[in-house]
This record gives C-alpha cells, structure tokens and sequence, in this order.
C-alpha cells in the first residue's frame, strides 16, 4: 500500500516497531504525571511548571545537540538516550512504589527527561533519512512515524485511565520502564550505514554560528520555524489545561482526562494518514496554513464548549489542525535542508516546536489563574488564527523540493 511504502526498508520497519510499542508507555506517563501533580497539588500554576520545566531544555540545548549530533554516530547517541529515558521512567516508578508523592521530585525527574528529549528528539529525526533505503519514501517515513507517534497517543491515555482508575498511578510509570525494551531489542537488530564521522576541525561554537547562519539565511526555513515557534508559545500549550476541563468544568474522573487526550491524538492521527498517503511534499506550505487554520477556530469553539461531547469533537479537530502544521513544517524542513546542515536545521525546529512550549505553557497556567480555563484557551485560538493569516499574507514563494 502506498501509506505504508516506507516499511519495505528493513531499519524504518524495526524502528517504527519499537517506537510503537515504545511510545504507548511515554504517554501512559505523560497522562499520568499531569493527573498526579493536578491531584495532589489543585494547581494550575504547577501543571503549567512540570511541562515547562519537561520541555524547557529543547530551547536551550536543541541548537547544541544537532552541532553534537552532526559530529558524533546518531546511532549511538540514540540508544543511549533510550536507556536513561528507561531509567528515568523506572525512578517515578520506584518513588511511587515507595510511597514518595513529593512535587518537587516529580518536577526534577520531569526536568531530567526535558534534558534526554533535547538530543533525543533532534537524533531521531535526523536518522530517519539514513533509515529509509528509497530517499524517495522519506516524505512517506516522516508521516508514518508521526501517525505512530498520534497513535500512540490515543492508545497511550486510553490504557492510563483504565490502569489509573484500577491499579494507580505507579503501574503506568511501570509500564513505561518495560516498554523502552522492545525499542532497544529493535535498535540492536538494526544495520545502519551511518556516515563515517571524520575528527572535527571547527570547534562545535563555530558549527553552531553555521547552523544559525544556514538557516536565518533561507527563507523558506526560517518562516517554518517562526511559524512553528509562535504556535508552540502561544497555541498547542492549550493542552496544559486539560485536566482542569477534564475535572472542574465536565466534572469528570481520570478516565475522562484520558477522553481529551484521545481525541487529540485521534484527530492527529488523521491528519497524519493524510500526510502519508501525498506523493510529493509540494503543497506542504497550503497545508501549513490550512492547518494553522483549523487548529485556532477549534480552539475558539472548544474553550466555550456547553457539554462534554462537543468539546471531545473540538479536541479532535485541534488534534487535525496541530498534527498537520507541526509534521508539516517538519516534512518541510527535513527534505529542504542540504544533507550536511539537517541535524542543525532540524534542532531549530525541535527548539521552535519544543522548546517554546514549556514557556507557553506557564503563560496559560498564569493566564488561566488570572481569567479561568475557558478564556485563556479562547485567548489562545484567536492567537494562532492571527498568526496562520500574517504566514498567509507574508509567505515566502513556494519552491521545488531539493535532493536530500
């Protein structure tokens, strides 16, 4: 089948396996953590800190692991960054187990994985086109994984509320241990091919001026990362109130938090089957737009929504609109940056997209203490329709896709 044409090459196949598997565990954790700080604590303001503080390392490190990653074997450094996210996961687990539910070791813990996810994020996105044997298929691989990943996060948050519900919130961080050994088992029955990495001659300050100079100077990359940098400040945060929607405004349960996640990752998935299934990547930026489009204007119908189903379907078309920008700009920026630049590239982007969140999502817990959960998130969608009719106005000219 054409969505599925990337999985003919044998080290994309056992990837998106393990990551399979993998991922389903990073979310039970993700839902699980939120609901945890949100049930101990009551706080807005804190559920806002621990995303800040998970995601806040991409901003500052992200531009230092792609130089990193250029001059070192990313095959290494992933499966390195794979066994701390395993041990990381296993020190929630053992806190809870113990009986430890202290807020300021979850907030630490959170930080510690912010710090792995900033190389390892930026590492396996610039691997994927080493993993695909066709460059062709690249495209197609993109859209696969981030259908896996929006997968995941369906299943991830369905299978915590049940296990939350029923066992506790300790045997989704277990969970989440276990799942990191099939990712490994995969990684170790790869066969990559990776670049001989010669010994550096610049120092890895100067390789980092280079990357920002590469990428300000090229308009079409760097109107992708604003882009993508104003909607991770100032729009996708809105997922940080999502337990306060879940729990005071639809009186509902951990179960129903899982419902809010479900249906982002149900209309992403969506929007990521449609992205695998183009031919080529050259209407990327009319999706870019429509995309950013459709996730402001649901935001601004789900923040006043009357009943729970209806602000289910507005989470669903928010999951389309946010999948379809986001893996857009990446797609983009991946198949448009010459070879010897795209782990420098894509750290920009994994900065702009990651990295920016965190410092939104403290604006959204601020902004929701100060007015309450509906109008910041009403705030929120007029922002991003603001900001994907000012790409529409000043959009660069659309170009061919280059070799990679």
């Amino acid at each position: 089948m054409t969505v599925f044409r990337s999985l003919k090459s044998r080290n994309f196949k056992l990837f998106f396996y393990g990551q399979s598997i993998s991922l389903i565990g990073t979310w039970m954790q993700k839902t699980a953590v939120s609901w945890l700080v949100y049930q101990i604590t009551g706080s807005a303001l804190l559920l806002g800190v621990v995303g800040f503080v998970s995601l806040i390392p991409s901003l500052f490190l992200s531009p230092y692991a792609g130089s990193l990653i250029d001059r070192h074997d990313r095959y290494r450094i992933l499966v390195v960054t794979q066994v701390i996210s395993m041990l990381q996961a296993g020190a929630l687990a053992g806190m809870l187990f113990l009986g430890y539910e202290n807020i300021l070791m979850i907030i630490g813990l959170s930080l510690v994985q912010g710090v792995i996810n900033a190389f390892d994020v930026t590492c396996r996105q610039s691997l994927m086109v080493e993993m695909v044997d066709d460059k062709n298929d690249l495209p197609n691989a993109i859209a696969l994984n981030s259908s896996m990943a929006n997968f995941a996060r369906i299943a991830g948050p369905a299978v915590a509320g049940i296990i939350l519900s029923t066992f506790g919130t300790d045997v989704c961080f277990i969970g989440n241990f276990l799942s990191y050994i099939p990712v490994l088992i995969c990684l170790f029955m790869m066969n990559l091919h990776t670049p001989v990495i010669a010994r550096p001659v610049k120092s890895i300050w100067t390789e980092l001026q280079e990357g920002f100079k590469y990428v300000s100077g090229d308009k079409e990359l760097s109107s992708m990362i604003m882009m993508i940098g104003i909607s991770s400040l100032f729009v996708m945060p809105f997922n940080t109130l999502m337990p306060i929607f879940a729990k005071d405004i639809f009186h509902g349960n951990a179960k129903t938090f899982s419902w809010f996640e479900s249906a982002a990752g149900l209309g992403s998935i969506v929007s990521a089957i449609y992205l695998a299934n183009l031919k080529n990547s050259n209407t990327l930026m009319k999706l870019i737009m429509i995309a950013g489009g459709v996730l402001g204007f649901s935001l601004i119908l789900l923040s006043y929504s009357p009943q729970l189903p209806i602000a289910l379907l507005f989470m669903g078309f928010a999951g389309v609109g946010m999948m379809g920008q986001s893996s857009a700009i990446n797609t983009y920026i991946q198949t448009h940056a010459v070879p010897e630049m795209r782990g420098r590239a894509i750290s920009y982007y994994v900065m702009a997209y990651q990295g920016l969140i965190p410092v939104g999502s403290l604006l959204i817990g601020w902004l929701a203490n100060l007015m309450g959960p509906r109008p910041a998130v009403l705030i929120e969608g007029a922002i991003g329709l603001t900001a994907t009719a000012l790409f529409v106005y000043y959009k660069p000219k659309e170009v061919a896709v280059k070799p990679a």
